[in-house]
């Protein structure tokens, strides 16, 4: 008998199996295939693990329903775990009937934590970096980049896919920016992302919630100048560095059950009421810096900037109940075709 969690890695039994046509312009499919092309890659180090091979890897139909082939997959330099996989669309002719418009060429995607003694380490060591915003100086990142440089020179940046979940999501969010900061605006699929920061969004009381954050933005802009005071603070967009990002419009995926990334939801929503109650400038100043970062930058540490405060979003977060955190924070809700979603786009101004 099949244990629940080898039940849950195969496409068979887990799978988005009523997808038998992708609609490639539909955002609930693009969803779907870039969720599943992620859990490809667990699946991949669980098959690494576990030593299936041939017949017997569960990896492939995660890719391969949706006509993908695997090029090549990104092997840690540590602990030589597999974290991602460089896809390649290859659609067969029989596909031609059906528009192919909105369909990607390349996908690159990364896993997110295993929970599992070969893995485990490396990845708990990743995460703390990502908590104290370190992941840019990763050899992990480093490959992870120069996969990505790699299928964007090849082929440009009109049909690649970044895709991630949770720490792979936080992968994908720094490749992303460190692309966009080129011009190069990658579409990009952000599952679960991380967002560390006081769990302000798990307050039930609106007007305390509500209070705290601005409060914070007051604290955080009032920082900032102080800390930049031969500053033109009327910069103009060439000159920010954040305005200069919002082109990119990442899709990020949360769920207001999980307490790692559920923050976004407070993030964006809170810049919108800010500039609702005329106080935009504030928060354009806050929403861009961390407390900490800049303390550190106040006793002489140079801090990269925060890597969850993006400047703009396409927002997706799932308001169908979650029974526990572990559903909450995984991947498999996101191919799911019954989901209650609810999206908005957030650009900055």
């Amino acid at each position: 008998m099949a244990s629940e969690s080898s039940e849950r890695e195969d496409f068979s039994l887990s799978g988005p199996l009523h997808l038998t046509s992708v609609e490639w312009e539909s955002a609930h499919h693009q969803r779907s295939v870039a969720a599943s092309l992620v859990q490809g890659v667990y699946i991949l180090e669980r098959d690494r693990q576990e030593k299936r091979q041939g017949s017997q890897a569960l990896a492939p139909p995660w890719w391969e329903f949706f006509h993908f082939q695997l090029l090549h997959h990104l092997v840690d330099d540590a602990d030589r775990s597999i974290f991602g996989a460089v896809y390649e669309f290859k659609p067969p002719a029989s596909c031609c009937n059906h528009s192919l418009d909105g369909s990607p060429r390349y996908v690159i995607a990364f896993r997110g934590t295993l929970t599992k003694p070969d893995s485990l380490s490396r990845d708990l060591e990743l995460d703390l970096h990502l908590i104290r915003n370190g992941l840019h100086r990763t050899s992990r990142f480093e490959i992870a980049m120069q996969a990505v440089r790699n299928i964007v020179a090849s082929v440009g940046d009109s049909n690649v896919w970044l895709s991630g979940h949770s720490l792979g999501s936080g992968l994908a969010m720094l490749a992303g920016k460190t692309m966009a900061k080129t011009g190069i605006f990658l579409k990009s699929f952000l599952f679960n992302p991380p967002f560390f920061s006081a769990p302000i969004e798990r307050i039930k009381d609106k007007k305390v919630k509500h209070g705290i954050r601005i409060a914070s933005s007051v604290i955080t802009a009032g920082l900032t100048l102080a800390m930049k005071p031969n500053r033109n603070h009327q910069r103009n967009r060439s000159e920010d560095p954040f305005a200069a990002l919002s082109a990119w419009v990442p899709c990020l995926f949360v769920n207001p059950a999980d307490h790692i990334g559920s923050e976004y939801i407070g993030y964006f929503e809170h810049r919108k009421k800010m500039e609702e109650i005329g106080a935009g400038a504030i928060e354009r100043l806050a929403t861009q810096n961390s407390i900490g970062g800049l303390l550190m930058n106040a006793m002489g540490k140079e801090s990269e900037p925060p890597l969850h405060l993006i400047p703009s979003a396409s927002l997706t977060v799932n308001l169908t109940p979650s029974q526990e955190f572990k559903q909450a924070h995984g991947i498999h809700q996101w191919w799911r075709p019954d989901l209650h979603l609810k999206s908005k786009l957030y650009k900055y101004k």
